[in-house]
């Protein structure tokens, strides 16, 4: 195991709900950078192993927004899900490396925005502990609740 991984899954697991989330957002841009570089090196295999797993942990992230107690938040991260996942579809189809690079470029901003909503909440302690894995299958425990059916109107608050 390396030694980033190591404190990677240190981290994750005693990381709050929005810790938790930006560990993922850094998994999700590792897996990118990595279909960049496989793309690069022609390793198809790798290429569609890391960005399935990418997807996977983008639709994990989604299956587990609130839109009853989100609203309008959760909806708008619901669109940016539904917009990456289809542009990392399009950019695995295609080998895309701009594609991929816009995808590093917009998911570094919303890891940013993460963290920056970390420092201004108190510490709590995390819901669920979060497995990630150094191969690519498991982004988050399977019994994560998914994503209600309809879209009720929210409170305003929201949790991912």
């Amino acid at each position: 195991m390396d030694c980033a991984f190591a404190y990677q899954q240190s981290s994750a697991s005693s990381a709050s709900a929005v810790g938790q989330v930006i560990a993922l957002y850094d998994r999700i841009l590792r897996d990118l950078r990595q279909g960049i570089q496989a793309i690069e090196a022609g390793q198809v295999e790798k290429r569609v192993k890391v960005l399935n797993h990418a997807l996977t942990i983008i639709g994990e992230l989604q299956g587990v927004l609130d839109f009853e107690r989100g609203g309008a938040p959760a909806r708008n991260l619901n669109s940016f899900y539904n917009v990456t996942r289809g542009m990392l579809t399009q950019a695995g189809a295609t080998s895309s490396v701009g594609t991929l690079q816009e995808l590093v470029s917009m998911f570094t901003r919303m890891r940013t925005a993460w963290a920056k909503a970390e420092s201004t909440v108190a510490p709590a302690e995390p819901t669920q502990r979060l497995r990630i894995s150094s191969q690519p299958q498991t982004a988050l425990p399977q019994d994560y609740p998914a994503a209600p059916e309809s879209v009720p109107d929210g409170s305003g608050r929201w949790r991912a």
